[in-house]
């Protein structure tokens, strides 16, 4: 395997790295919200919200099309975090083939 190969793998990897963090913290912070632990009145726990709200959402949307209306329970992130697993397993399997 050539090394922009190998870079590029690794480079998609620590995207998919990224992505995964961000909707872990987003999934934090919404508990953190829903149990009243954090204010969204508090300037900096707004700003923090909403720009996880601006990142993750274009992930959520197309994916709660096709859910189920479970009434408050948003299966969204964990459909999104086992992709983001595939992803990373599918990547991971086919640089290791081509070593």
């Amino acid at each position: 395997m050539s090394p922009l190969i190998a870079t590029l793998f690794q480079l998609f990897v620590a995207v998919l790295g990224i992505v995964w963090f961000i909707v872990i913290a987003h999934i934090i912070v919404s508990w953190l919200v829903n149990f009243q632990v954090l204010n969204l009145r508090q300037p900096l726990v707004s700003q923090i919200w909403y720009a996880l709200n601006r990142l993750v959402e274009p992930m959520y949307r197309p994916i709660r099309r096709f859910l189920p209306d479970l009434g408050g329970i948003d299966l969204a992130p964990l459909v999104v975090l086992l992709i983001l697993f595939f992803l990373r397993q599918l990547v991971s399997n086919y640089y290791y083939a081509f070593l």
